[in-house]
């Protein structure tokens, strides 16, 4: 049996613009488990997802991201994602005259080492349909221009093919649940669902306990200010639901937990 991956992230502090945002976050999440990260607006979640894929945006001043033993902050953002990195966004572009099926071959042979080459068309195809037929996705959906005239579940769905498709060793789900309804969520989530299994660890961003009723996570993890103040399994999750973030900070206060 082949070694898990993990990723490690080792005390690590992220400023934008100058302003510090993440202020000491220390996590590991492995291949096969699911963790979540609950927090306000404004809390540091989507920043800590931006920062450990490498967006030029979030300097990194302080800290460690590994996977597998590696230095992923010594890597460009397309280096970290061969690595093995994936980020599904809160809010994905639409690419107008790029349909789904063109998109999703490119991003998987910019993945590719030069020993596998380029997958060729008809194996492209193949694993399309299957993806697509595991997800319950119509065939049209891969001829549709990316993300163009996408409802808010449809460009979900898009990110979803996605991580399917490119079958990342830890995969990064920055709010996935943002602006959809429940039946919306429910199709999301069955799609991720689909995907959980040892091969992939996933970390799931939300403000809200209610899409982990759909996606079970096996760590949970509460950010306030930038900084992890509460981890638990599953009930502090519902905990949360029921008493807010106020009764995290008057519980906890400052206080930095690892996991």
């Amino acid at each position: 049996m082949a070694e898990q991956s993990v990723l490690e992230i080792k005390d690590l502090h992220v400023a934008v613009e100058g302003n510090e945002v993440i202020r000491g976050v220390t996590m590991t999440i492995k291949q096969g488990e699911i963790h979540a990260l609950l927090g306000p607006n404004g809390a540091g979640k989507s920043t800590l997802g931006y920062a450990i894929m490498g967006h030029p945006k979030y300097e990194i001043t302080g800290g460690e991201v590994l996977l597998d033993g590696e230095n992923l902050l010594e890597m460009e953002a397309d280096e970290r994602s061969r690595a093995g990195l994936f980020l599904a966004f809160q809010y994905p572009v639409s690419i107008p005259g790029v349909t789904v099926a063109n998109f999703l071959r490119t991003a998987l042979n910019a993945r590719r080492s030069e020993d596998e080459g380029k997958i060729s068309p008809m194996a492209f195809r193949k694993l399309l349909t299957d993806k697509m037929n595991q997800l319950g996705i119509d065939r049209a959906f891969a001829g549709r221009y990316l993300n163009e005239g996408f409802s808010g579940g449809e460009k979900k769905r898009a990110e979803i093919l996605q991580l399917a498709t490119l079958e990342p060793k830890i995969a990064i789900l920055d709010e996935t649940d943002s602006g959809l309804d429940i039946d919306a969520m429910r199709v999301v989530a069955d799609g991720v669902n689909q995907l959980l299994g040892p091969e992939m660890g996933i970390l799931v961003i939300t403000h809200y306990q209610r899409f982990l009723n759909y996606i079970k996570p096996d760590f949970v993890h509460v950010v306030l200010d930038g900084k992890i103040v509460a981890q638990g399994g599953p009930e502090l999750a519902e905990e949360l639901d029921e008493k807010g973030y106020e009764w995290v900070r008057d519980t906890y206060g400052e206080k930095e937990m690892a996991l």
